[in-house]
């Protein structure tokens, strides 16, 4: 994935990449490059217009499934939150303590 993100830093700013150019952006952020890798990207990618990439990449996302699990883990949790609910339902409230810990700051005041 690395490569692939590299080669559409480099063709977004206007350049055709190479290998050589992958490498250059890869190190530059201290991530290691293979360069039979890089290579193969490039010669994947050789030619075709990013931006139709980008668009038959995005119908195929489309297509896909976007449910969790795929094994039925899904109605084994729900059923699982069901059973759960009741006993959550018949306990009390009980008041927060106010903590002086954070100094009422918050994480993302």
């Amino acid at each position: 994935m690395r490569y692939v993100a590299a080669y559409c830093l480099l063709a977004l700013g206007g350049k055709t990449p190479s290998a050589k150019d992958l490498k250059k952006v890869l190190d530059s952020v201290g991530v290691d490059c293979d360069s039979a890798q890089a290579e193969k990207v490039v010669s994947e990618l050789d030619g075709k217009s990013l931006e139709e990439l980008i668009n038959e990449g995005m119908g195929k996302l489309g297509s896909m499934p976007a449910t969790g699990g795929g094994g039925g883990g899904g109605g084994a949790a729900a059923a699982a939150a069901e059973t759960e609910a009741p006993a959550a339902e018949t306990k009390e409230e009980e008041p927060e303590e106010e903590s002086d810990d954070d100094m009422g700051f918050g994480l993302f005041d």
